[in-house]
C-alpha cells in the first residue's frame, strides 16, 4: 500500500514540473542546503528560452519589485507540516453544515486548503489591513522548526500573536505589507474556480499598490474594476481635505468566464408601473423559476402552471431532461398570485415566462414593507457605510466589540453583482465574521446554497476594551459568536410567518428549504504525525521505540481524520459517519448508501481483521486509509490487498 505524506503540497517541485513538460532542456541538478540531489532549474537557459535575443545580462524591463519579493516567493511555495482540527465544542451543527471557520495564520491556512478547494472556490473577499501605519500586519516566520510551529500554532506573544506594528517609520514599511500580501493572494489565485472573482477592500495608502500587486498576480487583462465607496466620517489627510471614500478592487482568474451584474440603486429599481401604483408602488419584474441543487430540490414545488389552456413547467424544455428547477412559490402562493396580479406571463415567439412583481411598498404576501433608511450612495452605486456594520454589530451583542466592522449589505451587494446561488465563498481575512453573516442572509433571501469558508488570527482582545470585558479574549470568539447569534437571528426572521420562508427582500414558500446556519470549527496545529515521520535521517536507535506509534499522544482519530481529508483532497465539509464494526472504529466520509459509494473509509485502530477490512471492501469506497502499525505482518498486508480485489479492486489503499 501506499503512503500518505501528510503535508501540505510543495509548489516548488510541482512547478519545475510544469517548467519540464515545456522546456525539459532546462531542468537540471543540484545539492539543496543539506546535501541533497534535487531537480532544479537552469534559470538562464529558461530565459534564453523565452527570449527571441540572445541574453546576455539583465536588461531594464517593466517590472514591480521590492526588497522580499523573492522571499514572498518562496514563502508561498513551501510547504508546511501542519493540519486543521476539528472542534466539535465551538461548533453549530458539526454533522451536517457544510459552512467552514477556520482559526490560524491565513497564510498557512490556505496551503492546507489548496489541494483540497483547489479551481472551487466562487468568490473571495478579503478585508485586509490596510497598512495605514498603526494597524498591524502578518509577520511571516519562513524557517520555522516543528517545536516552534507547535507553539506558535497555540499561543501568540502579547503583541498580537504573529502580528506586528508596521509602522511608517519601519525601512521596509511598504516591503513588509507587499511581502505579506504577495503570497497570500498567489494562493489564492490557485484556490479561485475559473469563472471565480475576488474582492479586495483597501484605502488609499496602499491602492496604487495593489493594483500593481493584483495586476502581477492575475494577470492585467483580469483587473475588472475598481469599485468606489462612502465610508463612514473620514479621516483627514494632514490637509483640510478629508477623505470619505475607500476601495474595493476586482480581479478574475478569467475575466472572459465572468458574468457581472450591474445592479442600479433600489429606489431606481422599481420604475414598473400598474393600476397598483398608489397602493404598491412601482415594480421590477423577477423569474418565479430557477434551477436548484439536489439538496434544495423539492418536487411539490415542481408542478405546472395552466395558462391559456397550456401547462408552463419550471425550466422550460429543460424541465424535461429531469434538469432539477423549481417554481420560487408554493402552489398555493402561486394561485394567490395570479388572482391578486402578483404574477406576470410574458409571451415571447411562443414560449411563455413567469415572473413575478417586487412591489416597492408591499412584500410578496401583500404586506406593507418595514420602511428602512437609505444606505449612503458611491458613484450612483446603493451600497452602505461602515456605520451599518457598526450597527449590525450592535444590534447582536447590545455593545460595539469591533472597530470598523464592513456590512453585511455590502458582501450581499458584491455577491449579487457576480450572481452567485451556490457555491464556496470566502473570506481569509474574516474580522468579525461579516462575510459569513452576509452568505447566510442572502441564503434566506433567495433559497440559494452558497457555503462560506471564513479564516482568521485568533488575534488577542485588548484587556481593555469591552470585548474582552464581555469575556471575549481574541478576535475568533467574536467572530464565532456573531455567526451563532446572526443565523437564530435569521432563522426566526424565516419561520416568523407561519412556517413560510419570508424577510424583509424577499419571499420564499418552499416550507422545505432549511438554511444552513451551522459552521464546523477548525484549528490550525501541527502535523498529527510524530516529527520523525518526516525526517527518516533523523532516526537513532533512541528513538527506535518511540516508533511503535506515529501519531501524537494529544490527538484522536478524528484529529487524525480531518488531516487525511486535507491530505487526499477530501472536502472538510463532507459528510462523515463513524461505525462501529467489530469493535473498531470505522469513518465513512462522504454521501453513502446502498446506490453509492463513499469518497473515503478510514480505520485507525490497531490490530485489524480480516472480518474488519472485508466489511470495508463491500462498501467499495473510493479510498481506504490504515495505520501502518495496523497492518501487523506481512501476510495480514497480502489479505488486505486480496480482500479489496475480491470485493473492490478499484479502491485505492492507503496507510499513514
Amino acid at each position: 500500500m501506499e503512503k500518505l505524506k501528510m503535508q501540505s503540497e510543495n509548489l516548488v517541485n510541482e512547478n519545475i514540473g510544469k517548467i519540464a513538460e515545456l522546456f525539459p532542456d532546462c531542468v537540471t541538478e543540484g545539492f539543496d542546503n543539506n546535501g541533497k540531489l534535487i531537480k532544479m532549474i537552469d534559470f538562464d537557459l529558461l530565459k534564453q528560452e523565452l527570449s527571441d535575443i540572445v541574453v546576455e545580462d539583465n536588461d531594464e524591463r517593466y517590472t514591480m519589485t521590492w526588497p522580499g519579493k523573492k522571499q514572498a516567493i518562496l514563502t508561498a511555495n513551501s510547504p508546511i507540516n501542519a493540519t486543521l482540527r476539528p472542534c466539535r465544542e465551538e461548533s453549530v451543527d458539526f454533522d451536517n453544515t457544510q459552512n467552514l471557520y477556520i482559526e490560524g495564520d491565513n497564510l498557512d491556512v490556505l496551503k492546507l486548503l489548496r489541494e483540497t478547494y483547489l479551481n472551487k472556490v466562487k468568490m473571495i473577499y478579503i478585508d485586509p489591513p490596510y497598512n495605514t501605519g498603526n494597524d498591524f500586519v502578518y509577520e511571516d516566520d519562513y524557517a520555522t522548526s516543528a517545536e516552534e510551529y507547535l507553539q506558535a500554532s497555540k499561543s501568540y506573544d502579547e503583541q498580537g500573536n504573529k502580528l506586528f506594528q508596521n509602522n511608517d517609520s519601519n525601512g521596509r514599511f511598504h516591503s513588509d505589507w507587499l511581502s505579506m500580501m504577495y503570497s497570500r493572494l498567489k494562493l489564492a489565485k490557485d484556490l479561485l474556480a475559473d469563472d471565480g472573482v475576488i474582492f479586495i477592500s483597501i484605502d488609499d495608502n496602499e491602492i496604487d499598490n495593489l493594483i500593481k500587486l493584483g495586476n502581477e498576480v492575475f494577470g492585467e487583462k483580469n483587473f475588472i474594476s475598481n469599485l468606489i465607496w462612502q465610508s463612514t466620517g473620514g479621516s483627514n489627510t494632514g490637509t483640510s481635505i478629508v477623505t470619505v471614500t475607500e476601495y474595493i478592487l476586482i480581479f478574475a482568474k478569467n475575466k472572459e468566464n465572468v458574468k457581472i451584474k450591474l445592479l442600479k440603486k433600489n429606489d431606481e429599481n422599481y420604475t414598473l408601473k400598474d393600476k397598483y401604483f398608489e397602493e404598491r408602488g412601482g415594480y421590477y419584474l423577477q423569474k418565479l423559476d430557477g434551477k436548484f441543487t439536489p439538496s434544495h430540490y423539492t418536487d411539490s414545488l415542481c408542478y405546472p402552471i395552466v395558462y391559456k389552456g397550456k401547462e408552463i413547467w419550471p425550466g422550460g424544455e429543460a424541465h424535461k431532461s429531469n434538469e432539477l428547477w423549481n417554481w420560487r412559490w408554493s402552489k398555493t402562493k402561486t394561485e394567490w398570485g395570479i388572482q391578486n396580479e402578483f404574477i406576470e406571463f410574458i409571451e415571447n415567439a411562443g414560449k411563455v415566462v413567469v415572473k413575478f412583481k417586487n412591489y416597492e411598498l408591499v412584500d410578496n404576501q401583500g404586506n406593507p414593507r418595514v420602511p428602512s433608511v437609505p444606505p449612503k450612495n458611491i458613484i450612483g452605486m446603493d451600497v452602505c457605510t461602515t456605520a451599518t456594520g457598526t450597527s449590525e454589530i450592535y444590534n447582536i451583542f447590545n455593545n460595539d466589540y469591533f472597530p470598523f466592522p464592513k456590512s453585511s449589505k455590502l458582501i450581499r451587494y458584491l455577491l449579487n453583482l457576480i450572481d452567485i446561488n451556490d457555491g464556496f465563498i470566502m473570506d481569509f481575512f474574516s474580522g468579525s465574521a461579516t462575510t459569513a453573516h452576509a452568505v447566510m442572509q442572502l441564503n434566506a433571501e433567495d433559497g440559494g446554497n452558497r457555503k462560506y469558508i471564513c479564516v482568521q488570527l485568533p488575534e488577542k482582545c485588548d484587556e481593555k476594551s469591552e470585548a474582552f470585558k464581555a469575556g471575549y479574549k481574541n478576535i475568533c470568539e467574536i467572530g464565532k459568536e456573531r455567526i451563532r447569534r446572526a443565523g437564530k437571528k435569521i432563522l426566526e426572521q424565516m419561520t416568523s410567518n407561519k412556517g413560510q420562508v419570508t424577510n424583509d427582500n424577499c419571499q420564499l414558500s418552499n416550507v422545505n428549504y432549511k438554511l444552513d446556519i451551522g459552521f464546523r470549527v477548525l484549528k490550525l496545529d501541527s502535523s498529527c504525525m510524530k516529527d520523525i515521520y518526516y525526517n527518516p535521517e533523523d532516526i537513532t536507535q533512541d528513538l527506535l521505540t518511540g516508533l511503535e506509534d506515529n501519531i501524537k499522544e494529544d490527538r484522536t482519530p478524528e484529529d487524525v481524520l480531518f488531516q487525511v481529508m486535507l491530505d487526499m483532497g477530501v472536502l472538510l465539509s463532507s459528510k462523515i459517519e463513524e461505525k462501529i464494526i467489530n469493535n473498531k472504529k470505522v469513518f465513512i466520509v462522504g454521501e453513502y448508501d446502498n446506490d453509492s459509494q463513499p469518497n473515503l473509509i478510514c480505520c485507525f485502530d490497531n490490530d485489524l481483521t480480516d472480518d474488519v477490512v472485508t466489511e470495508i471492501a463491500k462498501m467499495q469506497p473510493l479510498y481506504a486509509v490504515f495505520r501502518d502499525c495496523s497492518i501487523a505482518t506481512d501476510s495480514v498486508s497480502v489479505n488486505f490487498e486480496q480482500i479489496f480485489e475480491t470485493y473492490s479492486p478499484t479502491t485505492k489503499r492507503r496507510v499513514i
